[in-house]
């Protein structure tokens, strides 16, 4: 089992495509032309900007690059609104001497008549990817009002031939790398709340084991590797300890721990199979599934102790849920005549809806502004990775046809260390 530092050199057929489907409810028509600089520097700032905005379903783009505007530009706002734009963007790149490169940009409010000012980012040319998320994060904020997303990560599970990865990627799914290449099976990452580390469950020797692994590093340490099972670890919302899926007392049961391992103290008490445990986004509930009840559902109970709650009861089967941070939703697989489908619930109303029209679909999670949800599915007869709208309207397909993709995971706000 390799266990490299993330930021190594990733293989060519990790590539994704994205491909973008259905049409947002609302839509802000927003003009972005190619920024004055950009042949030959080595990556296409305006085009991931565009895809960015896109990919979420809030945005329809329009070529501007004709216009050959930059951020020194005076455009006449009123005519871009004839041209049908609510919102207007151009800048520029300029290398400086020590290799780095200096973004500007600048955003107009075309509806609103409105200049927003001019943004400046000087980054080395490893960081020009995440420099064009945060573009695309601020035009978000400003025309909608709500943090964005897109300079964050996700990581996810890929297997190809007999060999197991654990991958972290941008949230467009580009800029990809290994943190960790193994011939035995890898499952359940989950980020920590700083983004500096992911744990995940390793069958290194033969033996289920959760590990934890710093990112920039790759040291790992193993957490749980009690007899029995060992797996479904979930961080909580403050990081100070993790729930875990431990069979060392009979049968499978959640327990709570230090990040360390230490401190583990029984949570549920079931004669069912208690597992994969998600925090709320204040840290005093853990959600859970178990099958006490006959059949695979969702529960919760109280950090503290007490019963156990159920919180699922459409369909005969519920599984792997997720917590928005901002803890309003919920949103677990549930098993629809056969198919298995991403679902939303609303934890105010109790109120379900079914996100997918795919039969495959697993392990969902949240964006960290908590507007987006990451799946892995079949689709087309592919392993995919795809996010869905919390309104199911718009889904992007983030696909590597050359390995099976699994178990992805939003990681959180925080972009984490330079690259």
């Amino acid at each position: 089992m390799a266990a490299a530092g993330l930021w190594s050199a990733s293989p060519v057929w990790a590539q994704f495509r994205v491909e973008i489907a259905g049409v947002g409810a609302t839509q802000i028509p927003v003009a972005i032309g190619r920024f004055k600089g950009e042949e030959g520097v080595p990556q296409p700032i305006a085009s991931i900007v565009t895809a960015d905005l896109q990919r979420c379903g809030l945005f329809k783009t329009l070529d501007a690059s004709a216009d050959k505007l930059d951020e020194t530009s005076r455009p006449v706002l009123t005519d871009w609104r004839g041209k049908g734009a609510d919102a207007l963007l151009a800048g520029s790149i300029l290398p400086l001497a020590d290799g780095r490169f200096d973004i500007r940009y600048r955003l107009w409010d075309a509806a609103r008549n409105k200049d927003l000012g001019v943004q400046s980012l000087v980054v080395p040319a490893a960081d020009l990817r995440l420099a064009a998320h945060r573009i695309a994060d601020d035009i978000y904020e400003k025309l909608t009002g709500d943090k964005g997303a897109f300079a964050t990560r996700i990581a996810y599970v890929a297997k190809t031939g007999r060999r197991y990865m654990l991958w972290v990627a941008d949230s467009d799914g580009k800029g990809e790398r290994d943190a960790l290449t193994s011939n035995e099976p890898i499952i359940s990452p989950a980020w920590s709340p700083d983004g500096s580390k992911l744990a995940y469950v390793s069958f290194e020797g033969g033996k289920a084991k959760v590990m934890s692994q710093e990112l920039t590093t790759g040291r790992r340490r193993v957490l749980a590797s009690f007899k029995g099972t060992n797996s479904a670890p979930a961080w909580s919302p403050d990081g100070k300890q993790m729930a875990v899926t431990l069979s060392r007392d009979g049968g499978s049961q959640l327990f709570v721990m230090g990040i360390d391992g230490d401190n583990v103290r029984r949570l549920t008490q079931s004669g069912g199979i208690d597992t994969e445990a998600a925090w709320s986004s204040d840290g005093s509930t853990v959600y859970f599934v178990s099958d006490r009840g006959g059949s695979p559902q969702i529960y919760k109970t109280p950090l503290s102790g007490g019963s156990a709650q159920r919180v699922t009861f459409n369909g005969p089967y519920n599984i792997s849920p997720a917590l928005s941070p901002d803890g309003r939703w919920l949103t677990f697989i549930g098993q629809v005549n056969g198919a298995y489908k991403v679902h939303l619930m609303e934890l105010s109303t109790g109120t379900v809806r079914m996100l997918t029209d795919t039969r495959d679909d697993e392990s969902p999670s949240f964006a960290p502004n908590s507007k987006q949800i990451i799946y892995a599915t079949r689709n087309q007869g592919r392993d995919v990775l795809m996010t869905s709208s919390l309104d199911g309207r718009i889904k992007a397909s983030l696909a590597t046809p050359q390995a099976d993709v699994r178990e992805p995971v939003w990681g959180p706000d925080i972009v984490g260390p330079k690259r």
